[in-house]
């Protein structure tokens, strides 16, 4: 009995796993006949809402359909009960860098405190942003900050990041200019390809505005989040 009962689930499980399939390939031809401008789907899978199916493309870029694929939903999925942003959680995920895949030797540490803790961030000098972020920054005791100059603002980024990166103290340098509008002081040239290795980097884990935050636990969070935020992210991620 119990073996007739092994094989039974056995077909049962693998009826529904073919119906999967089935339905998957369905939203795939649809989509790709009916909206050709759409990229290639990358994954699609079921949603915890009743009918709705996740459309993944460009790695981390969501859509919703229905089971036929005959609408296309753009927005956040939110799940009330749980008040929880299922769509922002789902791109947290796809989003997230081993920090020990970052290029640690491309950055410049400032310590605060004992350092314990870790966080990496992109930042462009001229990013109104990136200074709002560095102000309220130095609140936070106890962490080890690995900075990535990121010029993509374009005007004169690449030239104050340059000056930067080339001073003495390049923490001091980057936190005067950040914190205090002291203008980073022209010095001799050095070797820069560090920023260029960044901008490589950057485009590869699409890191497409600063600051981009990154965390020890690989968790990534685009824009000036305040203290608070950050104090939690890194009690988090230990």
């Amino acid at each position: 009995m119990k073996l007739l009962q092994r094989h039974l689930l056995a077909l049962l499980l693998g009826t529904l796993s073919l119906g999967a399939l089935a339905q998957e390939a369905a939203i795939r031809k649809n989509l790709a006949e009916r909206l050709p401008k759409l990229p290639p789907i990358e994954e699609v899978s079921k949603t915890p809402m009743e009918g709705l199916y996740e459309v993944r493309v460009n790695h981390s870029d969501l859509f919703y359909t229905d089971a036929q694929g005959n609408f296309l939903i753009q927005g956040n999925l939110i799940d009330v009960r749980a008040q929880e942003d299922l769509t922002e959680k789902r791109q947290a995920k796809l989003t997230e860098i081993d920090f020990k895949d970052l290029p640690l030797k491309d950055a410049f540490t400032i310590v605060r405190g004992n350092g314990k803790r870790k966080l990496a961030v992109f930042e462009d000098p001229n990013c109104g942003y990136c200074k709002r972020f560095e102000r309220d920054l130095v609140k936070v005791d106890n962490v080890t900050v690995h900075v990535f100059l990121y010029p993509i603002l374009g005007g004169d980024s690449p030239e104050k990041s340059r000056n930067i990166w080339c001073a003495k103290d390049k923490g001091k340098t980057f936190l005067d200019w950040m914190t205090r509008d002291v203008m980073p002081p022209s010095v001799a040239a050095c070797d820069t390809s560090a920023l260029s290795r960044n901008y490589d980097f950057g485009k590869k884990a699409r890191i497409t505005g600063t600051p981009t935050l990154i965390f020890a636990n690989g968790a990534r969070v685009p824009g000036a989040v305040g203290a608070d935020r950050v104090e939690k992210m890194l009690a988090d991620a230990k």
